[in-house]
């Protein structure tokens, strides 16, 4: 009978050492869970205001805060329509012509070109800023270009779309953020 006693005696500890380590756990789970939301929701942690700089919708009619300086001569302020879209495009244009050959032909294309935002102004500036890379990989696709793609609608298109995402490509790797919604072309000529 001692023995049944001693062996009852040595199973209780054992019984409330896994409760205490089942408390334990379950109390830093949910210290933990705490922890987490409080710093989801802002309140510990360096979160920062508004998270991330990057530029911005401009709405139409709003001065825009990082705005270029134009070489154009000012023909007074820029009235906007009631329709369309909500926020103001701003556009720069290439100074100089792109020229290349097209794929595997004997042909050339020289296009002229500009591009379009809807965000502010350091997008603009940042076209400026990197053009001699942006020009270089806006060749690079234009020379990827079979010749047979610039003679229809669909083709010049699928060219402009290419271009914009090339464009994009080199500001996300040297600024974070792309932002060039659409490429124009002012010109295109094969010869």
């Amino acid at each position: 009978m001692a023995k049944a006693e001693e062996t009852a005696s040595s199973d209780k500890p054992k019984g409330g050492m896994v409760k205490m380590l089942l408390g334990g756990v379950l109390l830093l789970a949910i210290g933990a869970g705490g922890a987490y939301g409080a710093f989801a929701a802002g309140f510990i942690g360096d979160q920062g205001e508004s998270g991330p700089d990057l530029p911005e919708l401009v709405r139409k009619g709003d001065s825009d805060p990082y705005a270029i300086a134009s070489d154009s001569k000012d023909d007074g302020p820029v009235v906007y329509g009631d329709g369309g879209s909500e926020y103001r495009t701003a556009y720069y244009s290439f100074e100089d012509t792109f020229t290349s050959n097209l794929a595997d032909s004997p042909a050339l294309i020289q296009v002229d070109l500009a591009v379009s935002t809807r965000r502010d102004g350091r997008v603009l500036g940042w076209v400026k800023n990197h053009e001699l890379a942006i020009r270089s990989a806006i060749l690079v696709q234009l020379a990827a270009t079979p010749e047979g793609d610039i003679y229809d609608v669909e083709g010049k298109d699928a060219l402009a779309d290419r271009l914009t995402g090339a464009i994009n490509a080199v500001l996300e790797e040297n600024e974070g953020f792309g932002g060039i919604e659409a490429v124009h072309f002012k010109g295109l000529l094969v010869q």
